[in-house]
């Protein structure tokens, strides 16, 4: 059990024992020979990093279990217990993917990054070698579910070419600084985590801005499709009946909104934003910037649409749906 665990946070899992039996029966868990026990721990362990800092009960507990990517929670668990099948799964599925982000990621970038360079080199961190040999360090244990694998994976990239860029600018910096003069050493390589970025806070008050401001600009029936499944928490036949539309359209035109929303999130971000600047110019971000904005976004808590659609403060919060931006 988590040292952060409450009393109260106790007793809770002990009331949804039944759901996490349901989740481990219903996931990949049997095929990684993954146990009960380990498989309640990867979600506990996700459960303490959500609800650390904010007060949690039996409705939000069981949200947030609905709301978990659990096959990706279990296959980075099963890697993190050492099981080879799974690790030759994982590299299988996903190296050929991390190479294609990195690629996206690097491009048009100036550090000198080489795209699969970049892609090859997190396997060690995931893999958890140190000196050649496999430790309890491996990266995924900053991996909780919260949002997909492959988004999380995304931004560890983006983090980690970001980390190069900012330290490329330390060194040049120093060589800078040390024209003429003795020689000084250089800085230790910056190791980050997922979870520590000092740009964090700012990236998520971007993301903001433009979710809000590309809302905004939706027509009034997209808006309405939107307010009625996330603020009003209505279910597809339900918005179908007031819209007058079979509960298939509603999917498919939610999941067009998703998708043309995200995109135009990105095209946001890309060309405008607030800033710390106070003369209040408006910079631009990069792919991995866009990246870390998105995940950051899944990884904080849920976004409130009962503040982003008028008349909808007594509605329930939403935490549930997966199909987010």
């Amino acid at each position: 059990m988590p040292h952060d665990a409450t009393p109260s946070y106790v007793a809770l899992l002990r009331e949804v024992d039944s759901r996490i039996d349901s989740l481990y029966a219903h996931s990949c868990s049997a095929a990684w020979h993954l146990t009960r026990s380990q498989f309640s721990a990867a979600l506990e362990r996700s459960i303490a990093k959500r609800f650390s800092d904010s007060p949690i009960d039996r409705d939000r507990l069981l949200d947030y279990l609905q709301s978990l990517h659990v096959d990706d929670l279990v296959l980075t668990t099963a890697c993190m217990q050492g099981s080879e099948p799974t690790w030759e799964h994982f590299i299988g599925t996903y190296r050929g993917y991390l190479r294609a982000a990195a690629n996206i990621i690097t491009k048009g970038s100036r550090s000198g990054t080489d795209a699969q360079e970049l892609a090859d080199s997190l396997f060690a961190e995931l893999f958890g070698l140190v000196d050649g040999k496999r430790g309890e360090t491996s990266l995924f244990r900053y991996f909780h579910g919260r949002s997909s694998l492959k988004t999380w994976l995304r931004a560890i990239l983006a983090q980690r070419h970001i980390d190069r860029i900012r330290q490329a600018r330390r060194f040049e910096s120093i060589e800078h600084e040390g024209e003429g003069a003795e020689a000084k050493a250089l800085p230790a390589q910056i190791v980050s985590t997922p979870s520590v970025d000092p740009h964090r806070a700012d990236y998520l008050r971007r993301f903001q801005f433009a979710l809000t401001e590309c809302l905004g600009a939706l027509d009034s029936a997209d808006r309405q499709r939107l307010e009625l499944y996330y603020a009003r928490q209505k279910t597809l036949a339900e918005i179908g009946r007031l819209l007058g539309e079979h509960e298939s359209s509603v999917s498919r035109h939610l999941e067009r909104i998703r998708r043309e929303l995200r995109a135009d999130v990105e095209k946001c971000l890309r060309v405008r934003g607030p800033t710390n600047n106070s003369s209040g110019d408006l910079a631009p971000m990069s792919d991995a910037e866009i990246a870390l904005c998105f995940q950051y976004a899944a990884e904080d808590a849920p976004i409130d649409f009962r503040e982003m659609f008028p008349g909808t403060s007594g509605a329930k919060p939403v935490s549930g749906r997966k199909e987010s931006s």
